[in-house]
């Protein structure tokens, strides 16, 4: 197994990740284009109290990576996380780097006062579901639902 580290995203890394959240969104059909990541990246580097985006590296590369956007949730009763995205590359999956990054995703959380993270699984991507349930996330009874708005 290869050695990898947990960092926080800053402005030179911005690139190297944005090309991970392509290949992620990519794995559901989503397409975004490098200058839309990265600009959504910068922006939030901008107003880090917004979220926060955690990468893991090995030999300079970036393997994985998690984003957690600020929500204030009645539900939770006051500022709250949404786990937007965590992508582990192909050739690293099931080397510890998913439990790595959503482990420091709940510290970083936690460190926020954050009263709770909520999270969502693609129906197609249902084998990250025992990481999930291994780190005390508990499914929902609800159906999500989304209306774009640019579209309009």
């Amino acid at each position: 197994m290869t050695e990898f580290t947990i960092k926080q995203l800053e402005a030179q890394e911005v690139a190297s990740v944005a090309a991970l959240f392509e290949m992620q969104l990519a794995e559901h059909d989503v397409r975004r284009s490098p200058d839309e990541l990265v600009g959504g990246l910068k922006t939030l580097l901008g107003e880090p109290k917004q979220g926060f985006v955690l990468f893991a590296v090995s030999d300079g590369k970036p393997v994985g990576v998690a984003y957690a956007a600020r929500i204030l949730s009645l539900e939770h009763g006051g500022w709250s996380g949404w786990l937007d995205e965590l992508y582990v590359s192909p050739t690293w999956r099931g080397q510890g780097v998913g439990s790595a990054l959503l482990a420091a995703v709940v510290a970083g959380a936690t460190e926020r006062g954050w009263a709770a993270l909520d999270l969502e699984v693609d129906s197609n991507h249902r084998r990250v579901i025992p990481l999930y349930a291994r780190n005390r996330f508990q499914p929902v009874r609800r159906t999500r639902f989304v209306r774009r708005l640019n579209a309009e």
